[in-house]
């Protein structure tokens, strides 16, 4: 048993031909704890969204494993990965990606629509609470400001109540107090309900919510800062980035 909610084991990712092969991930090994906040950070083309991909059951790896509590993803088929995914994983991005002519509950409720699961009312409002918008429930995109039209996207990732939360460029949309706001929802989803939030970022300020920060660099594991500082981050970054390819 293992209390780790995603493991990597020797997981590279190579895109191309033998003869032309691009390695996006080098045998990277990684376990992200049950119930903890991590940021994956690193340079442009470092391998940050192939990793994100790959833990998520989104891309298959070359070669290695990944396991989500305790089901090794490379093992199953496109349909039992798709069904996993629904159920257990669950996503938000730096595009709302919500639909227009729905309300903020109709937007929620469209994960377990598209599994053909019928969207309890009170499951959509307490998905609705967890991230201050019960109030909201009614009302279209259009009438939302970017932060809440945010926050129903990651009341859409909770309805499931998956493992685990991925986040790619959650608050890359947003202003700076908006951003924040978000950030200590997202914080506060880890302290007090315990979820697990993988988030790829490249903003020192938003990585520094996380418990630990990973870096990438050419598709490997560079290191890892423990409840580091946005500062103590962002000098980190300047370092790896000023490293000659």
């Amino acid at each position: 048993m293992t209390d780790d909610a995603i493991q990597l084991r020797s997981v590279t990712r190579r895109y191309g031909s033998s003869g032309s092969s691009v390695t996006a991930l080098d045998q990277v090994s990684l376990g992200f704890p049950k119930g903890t906040f991590t940021a994956v950070m690193g340079p442009s083309g470092s391998g940050k969204s192939t990793l994100l991909q790959c833990a998520a059951g989104l891309d298959r790896p070359t070669s290695g494993s990944v396991t989500v509590g305790g089901t090794e993803l490379t093992e199953l088929s496109d349909t039992r990965l798709t069904l996993l995914r629904r159920k257990r994983i669950g996503f938000v991005f730096q595009a709302f990606n919500l639909l227009p002519s729905l309300t903020a509950e109709q937007n929620v409720a469209l994960p377990l629509r598209l599994a053909g699961r019928r969207p309890p009312k009170a499951r959509v409002r307490e998905a609705l609470e967890q991230v201050g918008l019960g109030e909201r429930a009614r009302r279209r995109p259009t009438e939302m400001s970017g932060g809440q039209q945010q926050r129903v996207a990651l009341a859409r990732a909770l309805i499931t109540r998956p493992e685990v939360v991925f986040g790619d460029e959650p608050t890359g949309a947003l202003d700076s107090q908006t951003s924040r706001d978000v950030l200590v929802l997202l914080r506060g989803m880890v302290d007090r309900e315990g979820q697990t939030i993988i988030m790829v970022t490249h903003d020192p300020v938003a990585a520094s919510y996380a418990d630990r920060v990973v870096l990438l660099v050419d598709g490997r594991v560079n290191g890892e800062l423990i409840g580091a500082g946005a500062e103590d981050i962002a000098a980190r970054m300047t370092k790896l980035e000023a490293v000659p390819c």
